[in-house]
């Protein structure tokens, strides 16, 4: 059965032609993007290592892993995004593998082979985060580092991700989050331990809509980022 929620990819579908709009609908990922890769980076040793960006959508975050010396592969199951991440990865002369496929039909091929694996922003779209979680960490070699990123199921990022971001400032689409959906920190955490997964860091990001700058915090009720060791 297929970890998928054909809304969701739908929804994206739709949106495909603002991905590298740095003032479009999701401008919020631009201004984050940074800061993730910094994060990463500063956890990981990118150059020269394999590594894997599940739900790259756009390729914002593949294209930098990339560029800081990573071989990248890059896989998503909407279409339209994925087919601008190739066409702007061409233009700018940037070496990214992009792949039309789910992180399942990977393992055949890819099982234990990346030294990264990057799942951001993705968990609260698919009907069951621990599966992709696991499937991440069969991915991963031995060793191997993993990033997770979503958003508390927290009143507080009720308030400033959906009924903030979305329905007040405009600055995400509506109905980009679900809130049933939304995951808390201790959920993740167990679904990591799971997957025999030994969780390094949790940190929290802290994202100003008015001068779009994103800052370190070890507040997690609303964005949050976890480092995982396999």
């Amino acid at each position: 059965m297929s970890n998928v929620n054909h809304e969701e990819l739908e929804k994206f579908n739709a949106l495909a032609e603002s991905w590298w709009d740095p003032k479009g609908q999701f401008r919020p990922l631009h201004d984050i993007n940074p800061f993730r890769l910094d994060y990463i980076a500063a956890r990981s040793g990118i150059e020269g290592g394999r590594c894997l960006d599940v739900g790259c959508g756009g390729g914002l975050l593949s294209e930098a892993l990339a560029r800081k010396g990573a071989e990248v592969t890059a896989i998503d199951l909407a279409e339209k995004p994925l087919a601008v991440a190739r066409i702007h990865a061409e233009a700018d002369s940037v070496d990214v593998d992009y792949r039309l496929a789910g992180a399942d039909e990977l393992l055949p091929e890819f099982a234990g082979r990346f030294d990264c694996v990057t799942c951001l922003e993705l968990l609260e779209h698919v009907p069951d985060p621990a599966r992709l979680v696991k499937t991440c960490a069969a991915l991963t070699k031995l060793g191997g580092d993993l990033y997770f990123s979503t958003i508390n199921r927290d009143p507080r990022a009720w308030l400033l991700a959906i009924i903030g971001a979305e329905y007040v400032l405009g600055i995400l689409p509506k109905g980009t989050h679900d809130y049933a959906r939304l995951i808390k920190p201790s959920e993740l955490i167990s679904a990591c331990r799971e997957a025999e997964l030994t969780v390094q860091d949790i940190m929290g990001m802290k994202y100003n809509p008015f001068t779009h700058q994103v800052k370190a915090s070890r507040d997690v009720s609303t964005n949050y980022i976890i480092h995982a060791v396999k």
